[in-house]
């Protein structure tokens, strides 16, 4: 088994390398990433190679002379740095994507498994309240990330017609937490107050990373295809994760904030604007159902148990509900 991993240097691409290398010394791993790798040197399955996944020249040709049998796309870019423009982002996101993809068709590969996002649906009203695979891919004109995995979704649909014998199993997680996951959202978790939007409950699906590993290896094993969300049952709202962490919990209402975001906007003490309020008032929240019944997967832990989990790996106290 040849496996080809982009973003390995990531917080899942090494908690997945890490897990093949232990469990499938058999398999031959080439790995890339923009950065260099920590904490997986002497292992003799692995390969590394320093790749910008915008390069196409150079990802089609390591595609092509790896020849890998399934093709683990991670690389994207979900905090970017200071300075990163959205330009760049969208090559790394997108059209980095697609040199994956012309990688994979000439060198024919079985099978890409893609990480997208739960972000992809967007933040919308209309959005339904157990957002399901079947439910339309619309992103958000406010956050670059979730403009980019829906373009990402369209190449990828176009790519289903055009290359049929290449499947395509595409992940839409909601928010993975873990020991040393540190992210926008955690950030959330860390100020004094829990911040909500009056009249909104703005309800968080949580998996946990290592769930989302067996489900990359399932995909993997079983060379499944297909459109799955990732997330444990049930959901938390904010109100509920401030009284768990034992912090005050402050709804104000939406006009307010948006106007405040305005005026911060334009003073540049922040770069959220007030279009940036549908993240909390319009979450996408994730149903599971096909999770388990289609892919052949339950998650070990709940939304719930994977935020307690999260806390006790944080050393945070924590109330149970």
């Amino acid at each position: 088994m040849r496996i080809f991993i982009t973003g390995g240097a990531g917080y899942i691409g090494t908690s997945l390398i890490q897990h093949i290398t232990k469990s499938y010394p058999n398999w031959k791993i080439l790995t890339t990433d923009i950065k260099p790798l920590k904490g997986l040197d002497g292992i003799s399955n692995l390969e590394f190679q320093i790749l910008d996944i915008s390069n196409r020249d150079e990802v089609i040709k390591i595609i092509q002379n790896w020849k890998p049998n399934s093709i683990v796309h991670l690389a994207s870019i979900l905090n970017p740095p200071p300075g990163m423009s959205e330009e760049t982002q969208h090559k790394i996101d997108v059209e980095g994507t697609r040199n994956v993809l012309d990688g994979a068709v000439r060198a024919n590969t079985e099978q890409i498994i893609i990480t997208s996002s739960g972000a992809a649906y967007g933040y919308h009203k209309e959005n339904r309240d157990w957002i399901e695979e079947t439910d339309p891919i619309r992103g958000h004109s406010a956050f670059a990330y979730s403009r980019h995995k829906k373009e990402v979704e369209e190449i990828l649909s176009e790519y289903r017609l055009q290359y049929p014998g290449l499947k395509q199993l595409i992940l839409r997680p909601g928010t993975i937490l873990g020991a040393s996951v540190n992210n926008l959202i955690t950030d959330m978790f860390r100020k004094p107050l829990v911040f909500g939007i009056l009249g909104y409950k703005s309800p968080f699906v949580f998996i946990w990373d290592e769930d989302v590993i067996q489900i990359i290896i399932k995909g993997i094993l079983e060379k499944k295809e297909g459109q799955f969300n990732l997330a444990g049952d049930g959901a938390l709202t904010l109100k509920e994760i401030s009284s768990m962490i034992g912090k005050p919990y402050v709804a104000i209402p939406a006009f307010i904030l948006q106007s405040i975001l305005f005026l911060l906007r334009i003073f540049r003490l922040t770069q959220y604007g007030p279009d940036q309020i549908d993240f909390l008032r319009y979450r996408p929240v994730l149903s599971n159902k096909q999770l388990k019944g289609g892919f052949g997967y339950t998650p070990k832990f709940t939304s719930k148990e994977t935020f307690i989990l999260y806390l006790k790996a944080k050393g945070v106290p924590y109330h149970e509900n």
